[in-house]
């Protein structure tokens, strides 16, 4: 072979070789996202909570708590909260705040007698330009102690065919494997209803980490007390009561005035279960008042403010940082899922009810 001839060859070898180097690249890129995505391997990801939700569902509305009314507010920072962090928040004196209560369904349209849940979402915007998110429920702990968990309670009470309720074996099979959840059920089943947003307690279940000036860390989980008085539901009450009966509730109290709940920090202490979002912790932990949220008035999610807020609760500012409870770190992605979905249906015109349309209002953008 001529020495050109050898040189061509060897120049199209190489050529080759570097595609085909390339082309493994590449393919290994697009696999890796495939599995982290879950769409191989089945693995679980985010979206996997997400996988139950009709086809018919709503466009424009949560995933999870459909239905739910927005409020505006101020936060009054009692400043018992800036020794053990650097966040404007426990400092400034008026935060103000958008939120929103909801019932714990994912029917924008349930009857509020539906559930025992009821949540409050907030966004606290400081002078700083810093946020901080959260999602509070007034379940006071979690059913289980990860994500894996939760997902495996929620196949084993899922009601069979022919008789409408869960498989006993399955759920017993459930509580077996998770026994922590046995105290969540319990709970479920003995637990007043309560009959007012205003006078729930409303509760973060995942612990965070507050960092002082120093940069001393501080592990918490925090509450929503109610001023006003707890009031629950007798079952006779829940069957009989109106379709909007909380929202309607929440609104005439309003009427008269605002209404308010402190931000109770509770301080854990070392072999405390921080991690482990289905274990309480012992009741003599130390409390702080680190504020005070004032509701002032409330309006329907359709008009905007509060329904294009991601409630992501992993969203803290500088000050407050993430603990390593896996439930927390899943959190985040299951919001931004949904949170995407809806933005994108009310973005290309496929919310109606969600942005106060009628079907025909509407038509013109299918």
């Amino acid at each position: 072979m001529k020495k050109a001839s050898l040189v061509a060859y060897l120049k199209t070898k190489r050529v080759l070789f570097k595609l085909v180097g390339i082309f493994l690249i590449a393919s290994g890129l697009v696999l890796a996202f495939a599995w982290s995505a879950g769409l191989i391997g089945g693995r679980i990801t985010t979206r996997t909570f997400l996988k139950d939700t009709p086809k018919t569902y709503l466009a424009g509305y949560r995933r999870a708590h459909g239905k739910g009314i927005c409020f505006e507010g101020t936060f009054r920072a009692s400043g018992k909260g800036v020794p053990f962090s650097i966040a404007r928040v426990f400092a400034q004196q008026k935060v103000p705040v958008t939120g929103r209560f909801s019932l714990g369904s994912p029917d924008p349209y349930a009857p509020d007698n539906s559930t025992r849940t009821v949540s409050m979402a907030l966004m606290l915007t400081a002078d700083d330009g810093e946020q901080w998110r959260m999602k509070l429920n007034n379940e006071p702990y979690f059913a289980t102690r990860d994500t894996e968990g939760f997902l495996e309670q929620v196949e084993a009470y899922k009601p069979v065919s022919n008789t409408g309720a869960p498989d006993p074996a399955r759920v017993a099979a459930f509580l077996k494997k998770h026994p922590e959840a046995q105290k969540y059920v319990k709970w479920d089943a003995t637990a007043p209803w309560t009959r007012s947003f205003a006078g729930a307690q409303y509760n973060v279940i995942n612990s965070f980490i507050l960092i002082d000036a120093n940069g001393k860390k501080q592990v918490i989980r925090w509450s929503m007390r109610p001023h006003a008085e707890f009031t629950s539901w007798s079952v006779r009450q829940r069957k009989q009561a109106s379709h909007d009966f909380l929202f309607e509730d929440l609104k005439k109290r309003l009427e008269k005035g605002p209404l308010y709940w402190d931000l109770v920090l509770t301080l854990a202490e070392p072999g405390d279960p921080v991690n482990d979002p289905s274990q309480v912790w012992p009741e003599n932990r130390r409390q702080i008042v680190a504020g005070t949220l004032e509701v002032s008035h409330v309006f329907d999610q359709t008009k905007g403010g509060c329904r294009d807020i991601n409630f992501d609760p992993t969203r803290v500012p500088k000050g407050i940082t993430l603990s390593d409870d896996p439930v927390l770190a899943a959190r985040a992605g299951i919001y931004s899922h949904s949170h995407s979905d809806r933005v994108r249906e009310i973005g290309y015109g496929k919310a109606t009810d969600a942005v106060g349309k009628h079907q025909k209002d509407n038509a013109g953008n299918k």
